[in-house]
């Protein structure tokens, strides 16, 4: 069974998509530096996140207590 029916490109970039969203993930690439990538804005790498299910926010715990410490 074919996932894509033939549509190359349309594959491709939802797999690059995939790729940039990895990247961000792992803190290698910056919300905007992945929206340029992809050449969208980052309103809308917001919504790619979302329907990758990752954060937006690349904190880890460490920092987030750093900053609750203070204030």
């Amino acid at each position: 069974m074919k996932m894509f029916d033939g549509d190359e490109s349309r594959f491709s970039r939802e797999m690059f998509e995939t790729a940039v969203v990895k990247w961000f993930d792992e803190g290698l690439l910056s919300q905007g530096q992945s929206a340029e990538m992809l050449g969208i804005s980052r309103g809308e790498f917001f919504d790619l996140l979302y329907r990758h299910k990752v954060s937006p926010i690349q904190m880890s715990v460490e920092d987030l207590e750093e900053d609750f410490r203070r204030g």
